[in-house]
């Protein structure tokens, strides 16, 4: 008799093991998504404040003549083509997961949004000052989550739209403080230039959430994939603009550098350090979604300047610590909403798993294919 009442004690005490073995399993792996996230963001970061100081000096004094180089339309060329060339390569080397990928012509209209934006943003910078440039892309998140919802129907939750909100909020009130210090909001062309700095945000709330869209479409797409096929693209607009329409400045910009070939290593500086950049936005889209790479990239400049005070021990106002609480009041937030969006999807794996009607009938099917 005693034989036969250890069997279901002995059975209750491996399922307790197991689930305590289970659980330890996904608190490691949770801390592994946690930690490639928070890679992703440094990574971004990282790469493009390197980007911009190499993207300052170019446009400021060259060679030991020191002049100056205006077209800056010639680098996004240079970025363009170096990307597709290294995404080519480690797609050729490590092709991925077999199966059905994107055709190469499903990227021809994301590519033009993200060749057209980039550039009247930095037309824009001819009317208006830096700072004020900042202040207009402070609600980058907006036109990403609203493209994306009247575009492609993508359902976003109202708790995504109060985070996206906030940090937009504490984005403007942030550049707001910093940019009126410089006066820079008057001006006889300034309405052209925050005219211009609308369509840019347009155009990037379009591309990104046609990303989003074809991640979504065709599994088998990575980072590598929209690298790859983005940049062919725009490297083919770019040029086509630079070297056929008259004014493009392509001829000119190749002119400057065959008279300063020194400039060329901070060009592949900058190429590398875009290619980095791109790599882990892509990344970041293929696997958290388009509106988590907006919100990482518009609030870049907050941390930025945040850690920068903090180093340099220049107070920041009451009104940009208003900014920062905003801000990262609503990451938090928006954390935490991801988190319990990801318990409900795994709930309702379960569901579709024992009732599959069930699980077509429930509010997270969209969420959770």
């Amino acid at each position: 008799m005693q034989t036969r009442g250890r069997g279901p004690s002995r059975g209750r005490g491996r399922n307790k093991a197991k689930s305590r073995s289970a659980d330890s399993n996904h608190g490691a792996s949770d801390a592994r998504k946690v930690a490639k996230f928070c890679f992703c963001i440094s990574a971004i970061y990282i790469a493009y404040n390197f980007q911009g100081r190499i993207q300052e000096k170019l446009s400021t004094t060259t060679g030991i003549e020191k002049q100056r180089f205006d077209n800056l339309t010639f680098l996004n060329l240079a970025q363009c083509f170096a990307c597709f060339i290294w995404s080519f390569l480690v797609l050729k080397i490590w092709p991925g997961e077999a199966g059905p990928k994107a055709p190469i012509s499903v990227y021809w209209a994301c590519s033009i949004s993200n060749t057209i934006g980039p550039a009247c943003g930095m037309l824009a910078l001819k009317y208006i000052g830096h700072p004020a440039q900042v202040l207009s892309k402070s609600s980058k998140m907006i036109p990403v989550m609203l493209i994306g919802a009247v575009v492609y129907g993508v359902p976003y939750s109202r708790q995504e739209y109060l985070c996206t909100f906030t940090v937009a909020a504490g984005m403007t009130l942030f550049a707001l403080q910093s940019s009126s210090k410089r006066g820079i909001f008057a001006g006889p062309k300034a309405l052209f230039g925050y005219a211009l700095c609308l369509l840019d945000l347009g155009l990037d709330g379009y591309t990104n959430a046609s990303q989003d869209a074809l991640t979504t479409r065709y599994r088998k797409v990575d980072a590598w994939h929209l690298m790859m096929g983005t940049n062919l693209w725009s490297a083919a607009y770019t040029a086509l603009f630079m070297f056929l329409v008259p004014g493009g400045g392509g001829y000119d910009a190749v002119r400057f550098y065959m008279h300063h070939p020194d400039a060329a290593l901070d060009v592949l500086m900058f190429c590398f350090c875009g290619a980095i950049g791109q790599y882990f936005i892509f990344l970041t889209i293929s696997r958290y979604g388009a509106l988590t790479n907006a919100t990482i990239t518009s609030t870049r400049k907050v941390v930025t300047i945040l850690m920068s005070s903090i180093w340099n021990g220049s107070p920041l106002s009451a009104q940009q610590w208003g900014g920062v609480v905003l801000v990262f009041a609503g990451l938090s937030y928006q954390i935490w909403c991801q988190y319990k969006n990801k318990k409900a999807c795994k709930a309702a794996k379960l569901v579709r798993s024992a009732s599959p009607a069930r699980f077509r009938g429930s509010k997270t099917r969209r969420k959770c294919k």
